[in-house]
């Protein structure tokens, strides 16, 4: 499957029955933890004893094409919730239906540029929740 057609929504609350999908996304982070893993290893152990601890999700870093011609731009939209610095709630969906939703903070950083380069900008999230994974159900 290709990565075309994945999108990235937000809701304000949890509550809030749907997500608003964010437009100009250009690429994704991987998602996911990877556990530290913890020397677990006693004195009479012959070989190291490991077991995982609490997963890290790593940067959590999301592309977009940099545009703010109005206040329905993305860019407006998103500076605004990492301004408030609350809690939103996120949902990356992929073309076959399957969801990752979670809660986290924002922060967003413009990018440089220089000749023929196109101006971007990076929403940063700071992991708030578990990451849920919702598969898809029957045909899309």
């Amino acid at each position: 499957m290709l990565a075309n057609g994945i999108t990235l929504g937000y809701k304000e609350t949890d509550s809030a029955s749907s997500y608003t999908d964010l437009s100009g996304l250009k690429e994704v982070p991987e998602l996911g933890v990877d556990p530290e893993k913890v020397d677990n290893t006693v004195l009479t152990d012959k070989v190291k004893n490991s077991e995982y601890g609490i997963g890290d999700p790593g940067d959590m870093a999301y592309k977009f094409k940099y545009e703010n011609t109005d206040e329905s731009s993305t860019y407006r939209k998103l500076r605004a919730l990492a301004d408030s610095n609350k809690k939103v709630y996120f949902e990356e969906k992929f073309p076959d239906g399957t969801k990752f939703q979670f809660a986290a903070q924002c922060s967003l950083k413009v990018g440089g540029g220089g000749v023929n380069t196109a101006i971007e900008f990076t929403l940063n999230l700071a992991l708030q929740s578990d990451i849920t994974v919702v598969d898809p159900t029957g045909a899309i």
